[in-house]
């Protein structure tokens, strides 16, 4: 695949067809720099893990449009649920969710759940809509800090990315990480 870096702030429809055809890409989100992939393709979900060094037993958090995007994955959801996703979506609140699906167990790694989460920023949520959920862990390999800027990011990862979009320097925190697998909400990363 060709590489290319695009410049422009957080919408990228430049790259939007390598990530169709199964590439793997590094994009700003609301939160920091992710190495994105279409989280139906399970080839370039393995890439992630293997550019990243990520822990193979770790699912990745995954990034949808809207909360009917979960209808994807075989969730269907309990009022209760509803209710709270309502309360944090569009946000930087990742929420896990049981998802036994053997289609996806690329994506759960055996566990059963996935963290997914609806972006708080406008352009990022029509970027999904025209490519699908895709995984979007932070920009970094796994242990060291995550890029704050795009010449960081292919410090890291160089050409084993296919396409990079610069949205110039990020440092927020990583989202919040609730899991709704129980009755009660459980806060995993505040």
């Amino acid at each position: 695949m060709r590489r290319k870096t695009v410049t422009i702030r957080m919408f990228c429809p430049e790259i939007i067809p390598s990530i169709k055809r199964g590439g793997v890409a590094v994009i700003p989100t609301d939160t920091l720099y992710g190495i994105v992939a279409r989280a139906d393709n399970s080839a370039a979900v393995e890439r992630v893990y293997n550019i990243r060094g990520r822990d193979p037993k770790k699912p990745m958090i995954v990034l949808i449009a809207e909360k009917n995007n979960l209808k994807v994955f075989n969730i269907s959801l309990s009022s209760a649920q509803n209710k709270f996703l309502d309360q944090v979506w569009p946000g930087k609140v990742s929420v896990v969710l049981s998802c036994a699906d053997k289609k996806w167990k690329h994506l759960h790694r055996g566990g059963g759940t996935i963290a997914f989460r609806v972006p708080d920023h406008a352009p990022l949520r029509a970027f999904l809509k025209e490519t699908g959920p895709l995984i979007a862990p932070s920009a970094n390999p796994e242990g060291l800090p995550p890029a704050k800027t795009i010449e960081e990011v292919r410090a890291y990862f160089g050409d084993r990315i296919d396409a990079y979009c610069d949205g110039g320097v990020l440092s927020g925190p990583p989202s919040s990480v609730v899991s709704l697998v129980e009755e009660e909400p459980k806060i995993l990363r505040p």
